[in-house]
């Protein structure tokens, strides 16, 4: 029986683990990967965070290079062993955790091998989590190869001959941008109205100005703050204009229908296309954990982390909080507060009732 069983070793948990040491709490983290970094691996080989060094710092250590430089995918899997190296975190992998229940005062859970007990938990699993693709991709033909943003790598994946993009977030006008200097032929289907910004202005870091103005500290409960959560993501560091000219991108409009080796859009219909990739996001997964109340966009529903199951908390959800609740550096305020709500309770035990009562009445 441990205190805390944390869900989860990617930056979330890993911060979460970090504060939980400090309380001399006994924990263990159980994840599905068989190692530290191991979603960060499996992405685009080219991948770059958006987030310069000195806005990816998890409590305790700071992200080991220089100010202004904008660490990759294999950097960023280097510093998360390295901070479970330094602070020694406990780590069982290779756990997939299915299921999850309170039994009375503490909670049971079960991977396909194992059963953990905890008096609480910490569900750190982070926002992606079922890939999702149209219906209509079962339709297309197997000469066809399909490549969902999860699994791509690299154009080497790819066959020969003309490649459709599905998707206008971060992942797919980057994966757009790389093969389109394949010079193929490249298909883009999504909203061309992409507000993209640059990764630098006046000389300062995005970030920088992003800090400065307030924008990264602004809750989901203010006002901005709900503008901001409904609304599209702008897309930084890829000049989205000057990709969507280029003579061998077409823009197609949506993606609609599919039968065979023919794929019909808003702008028209091909039976060229060799491959696609679709960044097309990915679909929350909570119906594993029994009595925790989903919102609509089947979130759980809580108060900064905090559900309305007693003992039961979230981290690494987009807008826990503010904009950056589901980034590298910006977790370790989620944990922070989730920390002291934790002490706080330990000394004061009525006070999750003041909590729960205003946020879940």
């Amino acid at each position: 029986m441990k205190d805390f069983i944390i869900i989860g070793a990617g930056q979330a948990g890993l911060s979460m683990a970090y504060h939980l040491t400090q309380l001399k709490k006994e924990y263990i983290i159980v994840d599905a990967n068989s190692e530290t970094g191991a979603p960060w691996l499996k992405r685009w080989d080219s991948l770059k965070l958006f987030t310069p060094t000195e806005f990816n710092h998890l409590p305790g250590m700071n992200f080991p290079n220089k100010k202004g430089y904008y660490p990759d995918k294999y950097e960023v899997a280097a510093y998360l062993k390295s901070y479970v190296e330094k602070f020694q975190i406990p780590i069982t992998f290779n756990q997939k955790i299915t299921a999850l229940k309170k039994e009375g005062d503490y909670f049971v859970l079960k991977s396909e091998s194992e059963i953990f007990k905890a008096k609480n938990v910490v569900v750190a699993t982070g926002p992606f989590h079922k890939p999702f693709t149209p219906p209509f991709s079962t339709e297309i033909s197997k000469d066809i190869i399909q490549i969902h943003s999860e699994h791509y790598k690299n154009p080497e994946q790819l066959q020969n001959g003309d490649t459709l993009v599905v998707g206008a977030g971060d992942s797919g006008v980057q994966i757009l941008d790389e093969i389109s200097n394949t010079n193929r032929k490249v298909y883009f289907s999504g909203d061309t109205n992409i507000t993209s910004i640059p990764q630098e202005i006046l000389g300062k870091t995005l970030w920088w100005w992003f800090k400065k103005i307030g924008f990264l500290s602004v809750s989901k409960f203010s006002y901005i703050g709900k503008k901001l959560s409904k609304g599209g993501q702008p897309i930084i560091g890829t000049d989205v204009k000057s990709l969507l000219k280029k003579e061998n991108v077409i823009c197609v409009g949506r993606t609609l229908d599919a039968n065979d080796t023919e794929l019909y859009f808003e702008k028209g219909n091909s039976k060229n296309i060799k491959n696609i990739v679709w960044a097309t996001g990915f679909k929350p997964n909570f119906e594993w954990i029994e009595g925790v109340t989903l919102n609509d966009y089947k979130y759980p529903k809580n108060y900064r982390g905090i559900s309305d199951v007693k003992g039961l908390y979230f981290l690494g959800l987009p807008w826990l909080y503010t904009r950056g609740s589901a980034t590298l550096g910006g977790v370790k305020k989620d944990t922070k507060f989730l920390t002291d709500y934790i002490e706080e309770l330990e000394e004061k035990p009525a006070y999750t009732n003041i909590v729960l009562k205003k946020h879940f009445a």
